[in-house]
C-alpha cells in the first residue's frame, strides 16, 4: 500500500492526493526541479502497477521489489536505477537477528521505496530530509542517501551489541562455572553470518554510488562517501566477528576437553587410592592358618594402620602432582 506520497519543489513539501500521474504531470510541464517521493510498504503487484506505468519502471525490478528477498545491489534498468537493501533489527534478550528489506527506484525526477517487514520504518527519514531544504534541493538522489545513512546506522548500532554479546561469552567461557555453550555460540555466529550477508554486498553498491557508476551531484557526494566508510567499517567488524566466534567455540570446546581431563586425572587418582586398601583387605581376607599376623593381638590395627599410611602417601603423592 502506499504510506505517503509528495512532490518535493525547492526544498518544500506537496502532499500528493488523487492521481498520482496528474501531479507528477503538472509538475513535469513547469519544467522546474521538483521530485517525487513514494513510499510503499509491502504492496502487491497490482498495486505496484498503479504506479510503475506511469513512471517506465521495468518488469524484472518491479517482480524483484514485489517478491523481495533479493541480496543487497544496485542495478540499472534504461535511464531508471533499482536499489535493494538489508534492514536488520537486533533483540537484545534473544541475541537475535530479523532481516527486512528496502528496495528503492531512483529516476530523474522520482524516487519510490519499497518496505517489506516492519523494520526501520522510513517516516522518521522522510521528517529529516523535510527538514532539511538544502538536501532536498539534491533531487530523488538526497532520499537515496537518507535511507542508506538510516540503514548504515543501524548497522553500526546492531555491531556494538554483538561486539557486547561477544565479550559476555568469551568471560563465560574462561569463568570456573561449568556451562555448556555451544548451542548459545553457534546460534550467535549464525547470526553474525546473517549480518555478514546483509553488510557485505553492501560494500560494492557503496563504492558505485561514489564511484562514478551513478551520477551523484557534487553537493551529495562527500554524504555518500562517510555512508560508504560506514559500511565498509561495519563490514570488517563482523568479518573480525566471525572468526572470533568461531575462536570462542574452539576456545570453549578446549576448555570442555581441559575439564575433561582433570576429572579424569582426579577419578584415576581416587581409584588408585581407593585400590590400595582393597588390595590388603583381600589378602588379609584369604583366612589361611599361617597367614603373618593373623592371629596376632594386633594384627587389625595393623592392617588398619597400613591401609591408611598407604592411602595418605598416594593422597600427597597426588596432590604435589596436581591430579587431585
Amino acid at each position: 500500500m502506499i504510506v505517503d506520497c509528495a512532490i518535493y519543489t525547492a526544498g518544500e513539501r506537496e502532499t500528493v492526493e488523487g492521481d498520482i500521474s496528474e501531479a507528477l504531470d503538472r509538475h513535469r510541464a513547469a519544467g522546474d526541479d521538483s521530485f517525487l517521493w513514494i513510499g510503499l510498504h509491502a504492496p502487491t503487484e497490482q498495486e505496484f502497477s498503479l504506479v510503475s506505468g506511469e513512471l517506465g519502471l521495468h518488469p524484472l525490478a518491479i517482480e524483484d521489489s514485489v517478491e523481495a528477498h533479493q541480496r543487497p545491489k544496485l542495478e540499472r534498468y534504461g535511464d531508471v536505477l533499482f536499489l535493494v537493501l538489508k534492514t536488520l533489527t537486533y533483540t537484545d534478550a534473544t541475541s537475535q537477528i530479523e532481516t527486512g528489506e528496502i528496495n528503492i527506484f531512483i529516476g530523474a525526477d522520482f524516487v519510490i521505496t519499497v518496505r517489506h517487514g516492519d523494520l526501520n520504518p522510513l517516516g522518521e527519514v522522510r521528517q529529516r530530509v523535510e527538514a532539511d531544504a538544502e538536501l532536498l534541493k539534491n533531487g530523488p538522489v538526497a532520499v537515496v542517501y537518507a535511507v542508506c545513512d538510516n540503514v548504515v546506522d543501524r548497522y553500526q548500532t546492531i555491531a556494538e551489541a554483538i561486539q557486547a554479546d561477544i565479550t559476555e561469552l568469551e568471560a563465560q567461557v574462561f569463568s570456573p562455572e561449568r556451562t555448556n555453550l555451544v548451542e548459545k555460540i553457534y546460534s550467535l555466529k549464525r547470526e553474525v553470518l546473517e549480518f555478514q550477508r546483509a553488510v557485505g554486498p553492501l560494500v560494492p553498491v557503496a563504492r558505485d554510488l561514489v564511484g562514478g557508476r551513478v551520477h551523484v551531484p557534487e553537493g551529495v557526494r562527500p554524504f555518500f562517501r562517510d555512508v560508504a566508510d560506514h559500511a565498509m567499517r561495519v563490514n570488517t567488524s563482523v568479518e573480525s566477528y566471525s572468526e572470533l566466534v568461531t575462536s570462542v567455540l574452539n576456545a570453549h570446546l578446549t576448555q570442555v576437553g581441559v575439564r575433561q581431563n582433570e576429572d579424569m586425572r582426579k577419578i584415576s587418582a581416587w581409584v588408585a587410592i581407593l585400590a590400595a586398601p582393597t588390595m590388603l583387605a583381600g589378602i588379609w581376607g584369604m583366612n589361611f592358618d599361617h597367614m603373618p599376623e593373623l592371629h596376632w593381638k594386633f594384627g587389625y590395627a595393623l592392617a588398619i594402620g597400613l591401609m591408611v599410611v598407604v592411602c595418605t602417601v598416594l593422597y600427597r603423592l597426588f596432590r604435589r602432582s596436581g591430579w587431585l
